[in-house]
């Protein structure tokens, strides 16, 4: 039986790209599916609500309620690909509620498949946090995305043995231009009729490498 996965895109650390990852795969999922639901987790605006209100809903982990709510939408498995934007804001309290309950396990018996997409960045709460959650997550659930636009060189050594997606650096002007509120990465593919234009590569790159990224998710075994 195909499972139905929960994409977490986490960073401890902000300014990392993580709603940027976030949108890619929103849309991705969108196009290729049909459906796809989305939860911001985060305090600052512009977040993934403001870019993708169709498919977004907020949501929190300040209380038992929220997270409890949060909870018996990520177990459920109804075949819609979900897309958790965790704010750095809340990344410990994620992860802490991740573990009390075996959010991991109750998942994996319920034919739900969470990946969690950590967002790499240099500095020692990012490296800690790294390590908790290899500790704590299963080595084939365990993603480091490595975004060149933040990340100049090498990942981390610690960060680059398991699997890595590799999101290319943009030009500055690009990166502005695919910043806007308005901007759609598929729109942008549907639209530009030169599939050789730089923008155009990047979208379908980083959309490949999620069909691949999805097919592992589905295809994990249950627990």
């Amino acid at each position: 039986m195909l499972a139905t996965p929960v994409y977490i895109i986490c960073s401890p650390t902000p300014q990392v790209g993580r709603t940027l990852v976030s949108r890619l795969l929103s849309e991705f999922l969108l196009l290729k599916n049909g459906s796809a639901l989305s939860f911001d987790i985060n305090l600052k605006e512009p977040s993934l609500v403001d870019y993708l209100p169709n498919i977004t809903e907020t949501a929190d982990v300040i209380d038992t309620y929220g997270k409890m709510q949060l909870m018996d939408r990520l177990i459920l498995h109804d075949r819609v690909a979900k897309v958790i934007d965790l704010g750095f804001h809340a990344f410990d309290e994620f992860f802490k509620m991740c573990e009390e309950i075996g959010f991991i396990k109750e998942a994996l018996g319920r034919h739900v498949a969470p990946i969690i997409l950590f967002v790499a960045a240099r500095d020692r709460v990012s490296s800690r946090s790294y390590e908790m959650l290899r500790r704590r997550i299963p080595a084939g659930a365990l993603v480091t995305v490595h975004n060149e636009f933040v990340l100049r060189g090498e990942l981390p050594e610690a960060m680059d043995g398991g699997r890595v997606l590799r999101v290319s650096a943009l030009p500055v002007f690009l990166k502005t231009y695919v910043d806007r509120l308005s901007f759609s990465f598929t729109g942008y593919l549907r639209d530009e009729k030169d599939s050789s234009s730089e923008l155009h590569q990047w979208i379908r790159r980083n959309y490949v490498m999620f069909r691949d990224l999805e097919l592992l998710a589905m295809l994990q075994p249950s627990s």
